[in-house]
């Protein structure tokens, strides 16, 4: 299971990092710590807790830059596997998407709960890239 430092979680969930050490300091999301100390938060319980936070419209303004026009860094918060296709929801700040991709390019990906991804967005077309 990917586990994330209180920055990278503060990144996906489009937050200052000060913010997600205030809500860590309260229990509002589990950390754990690795074997040098820093505050880690698993990947299963920093999806539950985005989707939280997007359903309470807690997340800050995003404050990004990219050159990469229609990307949302997120996590995967849901996968829904067929026998041919799947569905995938990230969370991405405030944003909630959903793309249909095949189960291959589910597995190939190595997407799982808890796991960092973009999507990238053209037209109405969600494109999914492990970050």
């Amino acid at each position: 299971m990917q586990s994330y430092t209180i920055g990278q979680a503060a990144r996906l969930l489009g937050v200052s990092p000060d913010t997600a050490r205030r809500w860590a300091d309260a229990g509002r999301v589990a950390t754990h710590r690795d074997d040098a100390g820093r505050r880690l938060i698993d990947g299963r319980d920093l999806a539950a807790f985005s989707v939280e936070l997007a359903q309470q419209g807690e997340s800050e303004p995003d404050t990004s830059r990219t050159t990469v026009r229609n990307a949302f860094p997120g996590i995967v918060t849901a996968i829904k596997l067929g026998d041919v296709a799947a569905q995938v929801e990230i969370q991405a700040g405030p944003h909630r998407l959903v793309s249909l991709v095949t189960r291959e390019a589910v597995e190939e990906l190595g997407l799982e709960v808890g796991a960092e991804a973009v999507a990238r967005v053209k037209s109405t077309n969600v494109h999914i890239d492990r970050a």
